[in-house]
Order: structure tokens, then sequence, then C-alpha cells
């Protein structure tokens, strides 16, 4: 996979899309919809070859592997607490992998996002009161 050019070009997730293998386009697709969806003024950016979302800090973000589509929770808090709610994809740390015909149900999709939104408020919250 190839980064997105730095050319002040605008970041698309339209160009990451472009990079992936058909096989996980429509699976990608889909998944970027529902982020969207929950959470529409998030920034999106290109991270470490995924494709994120940011609110306040990194929130989520998306890609592939060889066999796998990838949801990256980016909080290893949040995948201890559901990982009895996640059957039928292999956990890695705070990624969750999946058979893209086989994709995660929306519902859990729309939990993740949500929990990681509150922990970001909270995280952010602590830091100002730090200050």
């Amino acid at each position: 996979m190839t980064k997105p050019s730095k050319d002040n070009q605008p970041y698309l997730f339209s160009n990451f899309l472009l990079t992936q293998d058909p096989q996980f386009r429509p699976c990608l697709t889909e998944l970027h919809a529902l982020i969207r969806s929950i959470i529409p003024f998030a920034e999106e950016t290109f991270s470490y070859q995924v494709h994120c979302f940011k609110y306040i800090y990194m929130l989520v973000g998306i890609g592939t592997n060889t066999k796998y589509c990838s949801l990256y929770t980016m909080s290893s808090k949040l995948v201890k607490q559901i990982k009895n709610e996640l059957s039928g994809c292999k956990l890695s740390g705070m990624t969750l992998h999946f058979n893209p015909e086989e994709p995660l149900p929306a519902g859990i999709i729309t939990r993740i996002v949500l929990a990681r939104i509150e922990e970001n408020e909270v995280l952010a919250m602590k830091r100002k009161k730090a200050k």
C-alpha cells in the first residue's frame, strides 16, 4: 500500500480506498460511512497506514491486512470490556480483525465509537484541569 501524497492535496478517504485490495473496499466503505454517521464532524487523517478518525485525540481507525479488515479501537481498556461480545473476530491488542464478508455488527461499532468519544472527552477534561 502506498501512502497518500503530501502535495497540499486534502487527505481523502477515496484516495485511501484506492490503495486497498478490491476485496476489502466494500467493507471499508461501509465502515467509513457508519463511523461518519456516528461522528460526522470527526477529522479524517492517515496515520501508520491506517485511515483514522480524530475527535480531540485519535478516535478509531480502519484498515486491512492480508486477510482481514481491521477496526483500530485505540483503547485496550475498551477491548477488554467488550471482548466477550466479539465472537467471530480476531483480537490483537487494541485491534479487531474480521472477515470482510462477515463484518462487525453496526451496534458494536457504534458502541465502540461512542465509548471512544467519551474516553477522549474525559481525557481532555482531565488534561485541562491539570493545567
